[in-house]
């Protein structure tokens, strides 16, 4: 079980580091204790396709730039490693896929791939295809033509370059178990499933979230576990899709947490986010930040289906953003910036809040009172700012969220007070043991937020004051003498 404390979420080749050699020192110096495990974001062979590793040229090779598997295993002594697997798609440049375009039906990978006639053998009608769930606009196919001169129409739910797989043939389920004996064989505590939402199509439904997904997540999750291998499952969606795919899992992610905590910040109120602390699910990796997004449409509406936040206020959420940012993230949202997630706002976290550090401070402060293990990325460690200069370069609108540090950024970024204090606070999350037990939300009025954990005798009580932006925490020495910590 993975280890209750804080945990970065990283790039290998971003924070400062050239490589895995270099992210291994430097966990053990400058930010020796502040994590009990590491993501690592894409790391396969190669870190610089088209999003960023998340289109693996081969998912059993990791990129020569930045080590090999014995790096792996050595940053694994270290701290408990988390890896994604994708379970949705290969690069398009992969020897299998080039394989296939250049054999056809002949090739040993020819089942691994899925084309249109898989799921529509006698064509697929208007409705049907406008009914298929997507996270970018057009339809989720690819024409390529093959050697022999004839084209096909393949899966592509996320870009042109990203060949979605057959996960329910031989081939398919063969490709992701030779994934997960690789991660055994090199200690890897957690997987990431990546776009498993997404892996199922059906004819005549969503090809999202169907009941065929929650059935595949169950599978892939008992050979996980089989291998010792815990599961963190990614999926964007209403809040009640989260509540039920939690109960199947090791753990999901919280992405509600984020925007709700904006709303209580922007808005001065917390009644959204306190209603959201009692029923979110408690198996949960909190975030206010990844090298995704802030997702709207897990606190969205579906349909009929009310959403935690309302359409309008959720609206203005948005707005604020973008004045917070001084228009920065409405270069990078949306249609403007060559975006796969339309329904995210890009933008560093700090920035969304106006590079505010009282602000800053105190939604950390809920990321890590809130049920669940805590995420920080590694733009979130420092405080970071968008990174307009990266945006203009790709015109892919995350990449204002991942910007790449140097030794001497890295540095600055360490000493400056607002991360010095989000440093203390990740050490008292890490270290304080009444975060082992049980969580209790307190009666309060709308302006005021007090959550409070116990362990045994251990006690650690969050205050906030959302007109004010000032926030408290008492909490129990190991004498049992209450002390207070003031923001």
């Amino acid at each position: 079980m993975m280890d209750n404390k804080a945990q970065l979420i990283t790039y290998v080749d971003r924070l400062g580091c050239n490589n895995m050699t270099e992210l291994n020192a430097l966990m053990g110096g400058e930010l020796k204790g502040l994590f009990g495990g590491i993501h690592l974001l894409p790391f396969f062979y190669p870190i610089d396709g088209e999003d960023a590793g998340f289109d693996p040229i081969d998912h059993l090779s990791i990129d020569p730039r930045l080590g090999n598997w014995s790096d792996m295993v050595e940053l694994g002594q270290q701290v408990e490693i988390i890896a994604d697997l994708i379970v949705n798609h290969v690069s398009a440049k992969s020897k299998r896929f080039k394989d296939y375009l250049q054999k056809g039906e002949k090739s040993e990978y020819a089942n691994l791939f899925l084309s249109y006639d898989k799921v529509f053998p006698e064509g697929a009608t208007e409705k049907e295809l406008l009914s298929i769930y997507r996270p970018r606009p057009g339809l989720p196919f690819t024409a390529f033509k093959f050697d022999d001169g004839f084209s096909k129409l393949i899966w592509t739910t996320f870009t042109g370059n990203q060949i979605d797989i057959d996960v329910n043939s031989s081939e398919g389920v063969g490709y992701l178990e030779e994934i997960l004996s690789t991660f055994q064989r090199v200690g890897i505590k957690m997987i990431r499933l990546d776009a498993a939402g997404y892996a199922i199509k059906r004819k005549g439904t969503s090809c999202f979230m169907i009941p065929e997904t929650f059935y595949f997540i169950d599978q892939l999750t008992e050979k996980a576990r089989n291998r010792g291998i815990e599961v963190l499952v990614e999926i964007h969606s209403h809040y009640k899709t989260q509540i039920g795919i939690a109960k199947k899992v090791d753990y999901i992610y919280d992405f509600a947490l984020p925007v709700l905590v904006l709303d209580s910040i922007f808005n001065q109120e917390a009644t959204n986010l306190k209603r959201w602390l009692e029923i979110g699910p408690r198996n949960a990796f909190t975030v206010l930040d990844t090298h995704d997004g802030i997702g709207i449409v897990d606190v969205a509406s579906d349909g009929e289906y009310a959403g935690l936040i309302d359409g309008e206020r959720l609206d203005r959420i948005v707005e604020q953003i973008h004045v917070n940012t001084r228009g920065q993230s409405e270069k990078a949202t949306g249609a403007a910036a060559s975006n796969l997630d339309l329904y995210q706002v890009n933008s560093t976290y700090y920035d969304a809040l106006a590079r505010n550090d009282q602000h800053y401070l105190l939604a950390r402060a809920i990321q890590f009172f809130a049920p669940g293990i805590p995420q920080i990325y590694y733009v979130g460690l420092l405080a970071g700012e968008n990174d307009m200069d990266l945006l203009a370069a790709t015109n892919v609108g995350r990449d204002i969220n991942r910007h790449y540090y140097t030794r001497e950024e890295l540095n600055q970024a360490l000493q400056k007070t607002v991360v010095v204090r989000l440093k203390e606070l990740i050490l008292f999350r890490n270290l304080h043991p009444a975060f082992n037990g049980n969580m209790v939300i307190h009666p309060s009025d709308a302006h005021t937020l007090i959550v409070s954990w116990y362990h045994i005798n251990a006690k650690a009580t969050l205050s906030a004051d959302f007109k004010t932006g000032r926030f408290n925490i008492v909490h129990t020495d190991e004498s049992g003498q209450i002390l207070m910590k003031v923001f």
